[in-house]
């Protein structure tokens, strides 16, 4: 095991695959020659030119239809996006080209394609730069989306996801770049649908994902202090959701809540309730309960954001709130 940040385990999957498979290449804004807006793609357009790290005009929606085209076509592009606030932009060829051409082609077209980048809320950058989309893209079918939480499992998720035959969004985080973590030596990947138990107990199931785990772990640890043991889940995955991971740990606990850094209406703490109702819902002891962003546009202040955002304090008390303690 080697500690190495976050942006370093991404550019280890990137480059290993690119020394796997020449079909494989890197575009974007700023990938190239400044070495990435994060500096993920540091050193790469060194190694493998700029056939294979291109950078791109600052057009979405331009150079994302590129890579629908080019994956259609035999290759295996990664896009990063420096932020998927500005792949809203790019949602079209997302949604109605990468997410559908299966479909629409009777099975004669696979768009082989990874879009990556940053994701979610980074403190003071606004309303228009700090939205999570895990639900946004997770509602499309034809779609896989993956956020991983830490060093190892962004490592292990890319890779996988630059070998599967489906388009996969692949949420990151501006403030995970620089985090630090145990990534294992050599080859490894991690099934994309397989969620993560990173911590067990008895009492109340946590569920997170994204690096709002780091909130989640917090608040269990904390509450393991007070005599509380909760089971922590990982999805990593959230389309495919491991429902059965979850539901597992329910039946055990036969509480719920979900940690979330998105708005609540229609999120994927909605679809994770509905999913403990239909199939455990004999095994609960109280109702699954959730703490979210607030439900406005995300403020700018300091102040504010730390209203609208989950803290430790919330998740604990919502934990609480579930045992009915509090």
């Amino acid at each position: 095991m080697r500690t190495i940040q976050y942006r370093e385990a991404l550019r280890e999957a990137m480059n290993e695959e690119m020394r796997r498979d020449q079909r494989v290449f890197l575009m974007g804004e700023e990938v190239a020659e400044y070495n990435g807006a994060y500096k993920v793609s540091q050193g790469m357009l060194d190694e493998f030119g700029p056939e294979r790290v291109i950078d791109t005009p600052i057009a979405e929606l331009g150079f994302a239809g590129i890579g629908v085209g080019a994956a259609m076509n035999g290759l295996r592009p990664i896009v990063e996006f420096m932020t998927w606030n500005f792949a809203i932009l790019a949602a079209d060829q997302i949604i109605n080209s990468a997410a559908k051409m299966l479909q629409m082609s009777g099975g004669q077209y696979n768009v082989p394609i990874v879009f990556r980048g940053g994701n979610g809320q980074a403190g003071q950058l606004a309303a228009t730069h700090s939205q999570s989309f895990e639900a946004f893209y997770a509602h499309v079918p034809g779609l896989k989306v993956l956020t991983p939480s830490n060093p190892a499992d962004a490592k292990g998720l890319l890779k996988a996801a630059i070998r599967d035959n489906d388009p996969v969004v692949f949420l990151e985080s501006e403030k995970m770049y620089g985090d630090k973590g145990e990534v294992p030596d050599g080859e490894y990947i991690i099934p994309i649908g397989k969620a993560d138990v990173v911590r067990k107990g008895d009492d109340v199931t946590i569920v997170s994902f994204g690096k709002i785990m780091k909130v989640a772990l917090e608040a269990a640890d904390q509450l393991a202090k007070e005599g509380i043991h909760c089971d922590v889940i990982d999805l990593r995955t959230i389309r495919p959701f491991d429902v059965a991971t979850v539901i597992e740990s329910v039946k055990k606990t036969n509480r719920c809540v979900v940690v979330e850094e998105s708005w609540p209406y229609a999120s994927i703490s909605s679809e994770i309730a509905y999913r403990i109702q239909k199939d455990a819902f004999d095994y609960m002891d109280a109702p699954v309960l959730r703490v979210m962003q607030s439900d406005t546009p995300f403020p700018f202040t300091p102040n504010l954001i730390e209203i609208a955002i989950p803290t430790v304090d919330k998740v604990m008390h919502t934990i609480k709130e579930s045992m009915y303690l509090v």
